[in-house]
């Protein structure tokens, strides 16, 4: 099942903008490596998974993969041959905002040759460009 948030305070969402660069959610927090996006996007629920998915066969549970996006916001698609009115249509599919920057997924606990091509495999899965970034080190 994909992901998809337990309740929400509005069924349906209007799209928005999205503008500009990630000022959260841009460094990798968690594990020693992650995967950044590199352009504005909506990431389903399904995408999510599938990078999951991806990552956690390649490193067979050697480490740990932390997912940092979470779809949360409702987008709604009409039938098709359905004549336009009669309201807002049912939710679909649920997507995370994606803004340049964001790191999306991270893995910690394995070598850095093998962090690489895991995360290589679920760049495969994204719909955008995506490239490898390290953890920070403050000394």
């Amino acid at each position: 099942m994909a992901l998809m948030p337990k309740r929400v305070k509005y069924r349906k969402s209007q799209r928005g903008k999205m503008k500009g660069n990630a000022t959260r959610q841009n460094y990798v927090a968690f594990g020693e490596y992650g995967l950044q996006a590199l352009e504005t996007s909506w990431i389903t629920g399904r995408q999510i998974e599938a990078g999951r998915i991806a990552a956690t066969h390649f490193i067979h549970r050697a480490g740990k993969v932390y997912i940092r996006i979470f779809p949360s916001k409702s987008i709604t698609k009409k039938p098709l041959e359905t004549r336009m009115g009669k309201g807002k249509a049912e939710v679909e599919q649920w997507v995370a905002c994606v803004k340049p920057g964001t790191i999306m997924f991270e893995i910690g606990g394995i070598s850095e040759d093998v962090a690489k091509r895991a995360l290589a495999r679920v760049a495969h899965k994204m719909p955008i460009k995506c490239r490898l970034v390290t953890r920070r080190r403050s000394a």
